[in-house]
């Protein structure tokens, strides 16, 4: 990849929601929730350009008004409750890609997270140009109970495992090592590693650690009331 690559920025909102309906066009704070990503998307400067990906009319509507590129309507079959996220990210280079622009890389910005910040989606592009990894994902630190040295699966008889596989967990919380799960903002991932190795991830991911205080993730409707105070605060 280039020092000065092209990635595209693509946000995914669906018509259809079940957690809190119609979300993606839903007000939160007075804005569409989605118009919170297209905020930081286009105040980013490491995005070439920033387009759509939706099923529903009125979603593209707004999207136009806040500012996206919205050059196609997604498919039904692309916009079920069970449809994976790898195709829709397909679908869009390849219709990009048909109309002859190639990116290096594809930004994946889910408008369920209003905190995002541009600087971390720079910050994203940036680590994966400099480290040479396949994607970089952001990412916060799991809370040292549900490290996975202190985690137990149940058998069908019963019986705890350590999920590490480990006979006995680490017995000092000093001593356990750091774990991250997806936090879900910003996903950066390479274009021939989506295309060609039909993955988001690819065999080398790297984290983009954020402070869990200045993320949400929106999908019931506890999390949107969570944001709103956020957001009221704000904490964006």
């Amino acid at each position: 990849m280039s020092d000065n690559p092209k990635v595209l920025g693509l946000i995914p909102a669906r018509g259809a929601s079940k957690g809190v309906p119609r979300k993606n066009i839903k007000l939160l704070c007075g804005k569409p929730l989605l118009e919170y990503t297209v905020e930081s998307a286009l105040a980013s400067r490491s995005l070439s350009r920033v387009i759509l990906s939706t099923d529903d009319e009125e979603v593209a509507k707004v999207g136009l008004r806040c500012g996206l590129e919205v050059p196609f309507l997604r498919p039904a079959e692309l916009a079920a409750d069970d449809t994976p996220m790898l195709p829709v990210v397909q679908h869009a280079v390849r219709w990009m890609e048909q109309l002859g622009e190639r990116f290096d890389a594809i930004c994946l910005l889910q408008p369920t997270n209003p905190l995002r910040r541009a600087k971390d989606i720079d910050g994203c592009i940036e680590l994966l140009m400099k480290s040479h990894a396949d994607a970089v994902v952001t990412v916060l630190p799991v809370p040292a109970e549900y490290n996975p040295h202190w985690v137990y699966f149940e058998d069908n008889g019963g019986g705890l495992r350590l999920s590490t596989g480990d006979v006995s967990p680490i017995a000092r919380r000093q001593d356990l090592p750091l774990a991250f799960h997806r936090e879900g903002s910003v996903y950066v991932t390479r274009r021939d590693v989506v295309m060609e190795g039909n993955s988001l991830y690819g065999e080398r991911l790297i984290g983009y650690r954020l402070d869990s205080a200045a993320s949400v993730n929106i999908d019931t409707t506890e999390d949107w009331q969570r944001a709103a105070v956020m957001l009221s605060g704000n904490q964006r």
